[in-house]
Order: structure tokens, then sequence, then C-alpha cells
């Protein structure tokens, strides 16, 4: 009985593995399509030519987009804006989600039903303008911070991480004479080191990919995020017909390369966080 079980598991296993590699192949495949245009020839593009993989290889693309001003300092102004911003959401997740954890908080058990009716009353767009707008941060780098500063649900999962930690440690910290800032600074906090890597990530891929609250907030050019600027790129940008004479470039080659460019912290920073994400939410999910 244990035998057949065995084979069965395995086969649910191996049947399971078949599928995700085929859905993940599947996923891909336009991504593989884009690079494939940024790094192909004009005459390539133009025949209809490229599929998944780059056909008369050419770099001209890339070396136009970033002799672009505008989205290199956008791709710059972004990668600072993501880093503080996400260093602020941890802040506020961190100092929101340890006090909540404590069993003995007053009025805890409110708090964290406040918290979580945020996130099934959400008021909408026009009174989130309103608020940004009356508290005077229309085209200021505040409005991509301040508003999103905490997620509810990051907080829940963070402080349901604190709550897994045994009480016996906090016990012998506070034996020890350690205050609450430094149990949570010098115990907490490295016990829920794959969670706060999960959400850290989380809310960094949420700000690197955010367009809908600089489309709202922000109008000077100077604070548009690179895919704000890569949203104009798509709808606007042209070869001219004597630059198409001169070079090797099509409006796709540089869209594409663009595109890619934009990917790039995302792929380059996945990889070093991505084996977080199991342990990080386990640590962080309900415990029975």
């Amino acid at each position: 009985m244990g035998t057949l079980n065995s084979k069965q598991e395995k086969i649910f296993q191996i049947g399971w593995s078949i599928f995700f590699i085929l859905v993940t192949c599947i996923a891909m495949v336009p991504i593989l399509r884009v690079v494939a245009i940024s790094f192909s020839s004009k005459s390539s593009i133009t025949a209809g030519a490229v599929s998944i993989w780059p056909v008369g290889f050419n770099t001209e693309a890339y070396i136009r987009a970033f002799k672009t001003g505008s989205f290199v300092r956008a791709f710059g102004y972004s990668v600072v804006l993501m880093l503080g911003s996400t260093a602020i959401n941890l802040i506020m997740t961190v100092l929101t989600a340890y006090p909540l954890s404590k069993k003995n908080l007053i009025g805890g058990s409110l708090i964290m039903t406040l918290f979580v009716l945020t996130m099934y009353l959400h008021p909408g767009t026009i009174p989130e303008y309103l608020n940004v707008r009356d508290f005077k941060l229309i085209d200021s780098v505040w409005a991509l911070i301040i508003p999103g500063a905490l997620s509810a649900y990051n907080m829940i999962i963070m402080c349901n991480g604190f709550k897994g930690i045994d009480e016996a440690i906090y016990d012998a910290a506070r034996i020890d004479g350690c205050s609450e800032f430094m149990t949570l600074t010098r115990i907490a906090l490295p016990l829920v080191y794959p969670t706060l890597a999960t959400l850290g990530l989380f809310y960094a891929v949420g700000r690197w990919n955010g367009i809908s609250d600089v489309l709202y907030y922000i109008n000077s050019s100077e604070l548009y995020t690179v895919q704000m600027v890569l949203k104009q790129y798509i709808e606007a940008i042209n070869v001219t017909v004597e630059e198409g004479l001169q070079t090797n470039l099509v409006a796709e080659n540089i869209k594409a390369a663009s595109i890619v460019i934009s990917m790039l912290p995302m792929l380059i920073v996945y990889p070093f966080v991505q084996k977080f994400f199991t342990k990080g939410i386990m640590v962080g999910a309900v415990k029975g």
C-alpha cells in the first residue's frame, strides 16, 4: 500500500512539474519575443521574421535608448525612488506589525480590525486624489511614497511572523534587560528575515511597476518614473526617414530595448530573493 501511494505521489509530482514547466515556457514567450526584437535588425523586423530569437543581431536600439537623456534620468530616479520607498514601507510595516503582534497590547484587536477594513473598504481614486491634493502633495515625490507607505496585507503577514516567535525568546530578552526596541532589532527581526526579504521584494516590485499614481499625481516630467517614460515611448516614439536610412533601427527596436532595460532591476534582484519566498510566507502564515 505504501509503495502504491509512493508511486501515485511520484506520478502526481511529475505531472504537476510538467504542467508548470509548460506554463512557464508559455509565459516566457512574450518576454523572449521582446528581447529578440530589441536585438534584431530592421529588415528582419519589417519582414516579420523575428519570433523568440534575434535575427540579424543589432545593438543600436540599446545605444539609442541609453543616449536618450530622459530615459536614463528616469531610470536612475526610479531606482532611487524604489529603494527609498521600499525602505519606508518596511519600516512602517515592522513598526506597525511588531506591537500588534503582542497579545497584551491594549486595543490591539480593534486596531487590527481597522487595518483589515481598509483592505475591503477602498475609498476609490477620486477621494484618494482629493486627499493627496489637500495635503499639498501633488507634483511631489512624496505623493508616490506616502499614500502607499503601508500595505495592510503585508503588515498582517509580518505580524503573524512575529507571532510565530516563541514567547520564551521574548521573555529571555526581557530578563537580559533588553528594551522593546532592542528586542525588535536584535531578536525578532533576525528571526523573521525571510519574511522581511519577501515583503521587501513585494514592495520594490510594486513601486517599480507602479504607474497609476504617477499619472494621477505627477505633472512635472522631472518626476516621471521609468514606467511613465516607457509609456510615452511606446505611444509616441518614431524613427525619421533620414535616421532610418542611416541606421539599422525601426521604432519597434527602441520600444523593445526600453522595455528590456526597464525589466533589468527586477531580473537582477529576483534570483537573490526568490529563495526566501516559500520560507518567508510560511513564517508569516497563520499558525494553527
